[in-house]
């Protein structure tokens, strides 16, 4: 009951600064962004955005110096939701990437 009223409140919030709407998305990856896909690898092979990296949340600390090692890089991360991608959102900003922005509520709320 509580992680269903924490969705419901989270639903209804304005984008934060580092939250991103799908105009804006498709703007930074056309200026280069990456495009990170924190979901598994199931979900992914089911269907992603173009041009996205897999990379799932629960991986993050351990590949994401591989995959991106320059931290000044832009980063869009998103997931099913937004819930997932925005947990990766911090760990990549606890780890220093310094413009990671998460797709507010992530594929639900993709055209």
């Amino acid at each position: 009951m509580l992680h269903k009223l924490k969705y419901v409140l989270n639903r209804n919030r304005d984008c934060g600064k580092f939250e991103i709407n799908q105009q804006q998305l498709e703007k930074m990856i056309q200026k280069g962004a990456i495009l990170l896909d924190v979901r598994s690898p199931q979900e992914f092979a089911e269907g992603h955005l173009e041009k996205a990296v897999l990379l799932p949340e629960y991986e993050m600390k351990e590949q994401i110096q591989s995959i991106l090692p320059d931290k000044s890089q832009t980063i869009i991360v998103y997931c099913s939701t937004g819930h997932r991608s925005q947990k990766a959102q911090q760990i990549l900003q606890k780890l220093g990437y310094q413009q990671v922005y998460n797709l507010y509520r992530g594929l639900e709320n993709y055209n």
